[in-house]
């Protein structure tokens, strides 16, 4: 299997490759039209990525059956037109939750103690301890959530250190969950905006969450609250953040920005950094974090390689136009499902997914072919005597009535 790395990727993720059998092409910095090339030229079957866009011009180049997004997001990616050339996209979550959390409280730190103003003056030859010896404390404040997948799990277990009770709001999150995390259920994003000290973003950027802390929000906020974003830029509403800040008196911690450099250097020209304390979206940037991502990466690859599945896939349909699923009960013979997918051919019926599972002693096995269309009798009679092989048809409907 041919794997193409497009991006900076550990050692370890690349002595990983080369155990699992796998020839591959480490080319980081390639980008758009020479990365599109280089994989007309080298025919990989895996792409490595991490910042890289994958655009559907790449992604028509080549033979490309994987693209890996060595990290947890993959918005980078045009996952849409992947899905209409059948290529998986996976990725891999979770694996730099805790590096993502240590910089959350490191900005909440900067915030509190204005540490990056400290440092400028101490640099700069000026002793200032009245004014840098003012700040609130973390202690006590009530840290209000965002989300509350595996990063701001993580978030949640270090807040006891800190003494911060948790507020939060998520899709996912209810009653129960919350309570099994010892954090405070709240049932809007908006709850959480009006009770906490703190408020920390850790959602992931798709069309639910695209704009999701918008003016309403910040509205809500009280003055003077801390503002922290270590997901994505999009996810927040920047000219209402930024009003927030000169109004209200938001102080605003930032990893990502609305107009990063599509390099690692260059020129930034985000108005936001003049008013905020910000890192340069490094938030899964520590060591331990890229060991993590580079061996689940190597582990998406070696388990397509060995067994044709992905793991962390994300653009699978979660539902399809089926409905009916024709069960097939056969002796495991030569043959048999052929016959099967014949009949179902000439009636013009489309299979959307298959699954054939094989009894101990492999004598017997039971095939599930979902169906778009349910089939006639006479086509099902067809299906019957297709072959002496068959032991038993049924039909299920989309209700799970048996027919």
């Amino acid at each position: 299997m041919r794997v193409l790395i497009a991006d900076k990727f550990e050692q370890s993720g690349q002595d990983g490759l080369t155990s699992a059998g796998c020839e591959f092409s480490y080319k980081p910095g390639l980008k758009d039209d020479a990365l599109a090339q280089e994989i007309e030229g080298f025919r990989p079957d895996v792409l490595i990525v991490r910042s890289t866009a994958v655009t559907e011009v790449i992604l028509s180049a080549g033979a490309l059956k994987l693209v890996v997004r060595a990290g947890a997001g993959y918005n980078t990616i045009d996952v849409a037109a992947a899905s209409r050339r059948g290529i998986y996209v996976s990725n891999c979550p979770g694996k730099n939750s805790i590096a993502v959390a240590e910089l959350t409280f490191g900005l909440m730190l900067a915030l509190d103690r204005r540490i990056p103003d400290n440092v400028i003056s101490l640099r700069a030859g000026r002793w200032n301890k009245a004014e840098y010896s003012q700040a609130r404390g973390l202690f006590g404040r009530t840290l209000g959530l965002i989300g509350l997948g595996q990063i701001g799990r993580e978030v949640v277990s270090r807040a006891r250190a800190f003494g911060l009770p948790v507020i939060a709001w998520s899709r996912s999150l209810d009653r129960q969950t919350a309570e099994e995390l010892g954090v405070e259920y709240k049932a809007t994003a908006l709850d959480v905006a009006s009770a906490a000290d703190i408020v920390s973003v850790h959602v992931a950027l798709n069309a639910q969450t695209r704009g999701l802390i918008g003016a309403s929000f910040f509205d809500a906020m009280r003055p003077g609250t801390y503002f922290l974003n270590t997901s994505r830029a999009e996810v927040i509403d920047q000219a209402a953040l930024a009003r927030a800040v000169r109004e209200k008196g938001i102080r605003a911690g930032l990893d990502v920005f609305a107009k990063e450099p599509a390099t690692g250097t260059g020129v930034f020209e985000d108005g936001m950094a003049q008013v905020i304390y910000g890192t340069h979206h490094i938030g899964a940037s520590t060591d331990q974090a890229q060991e993590a991502i580079a061996a689940e990466t190597v582990r998406i690859v070696r388990t397509f390689k060995e067994t044709g599945k992905v793991p962390n896939v994300v653009n699978l349909a979660k539902t399809t136009p089926a409905t009916c699923a024709l069960v097939v009960r056969h002796l495991d013979r030569p043959g048999v499902l052929a016959g099967v997918l014949d009949a179902i051919s000439e009636a013009r019926i489309n299979v959307q997914e298959m699954q054939n599972v094989v009894f101990e002693g492999a004598q017997a096995a039971v095939a599930r072919i979902d169906l778009e269309m349910e089939p006639t009798a006479d086509v099902l009679d067809r299906i019957r005597r297709s072959s002496p092989n068959i032991l038993e048809i049924s039909l299920i409907l989309l209700n799970n009535r048996w027919c």
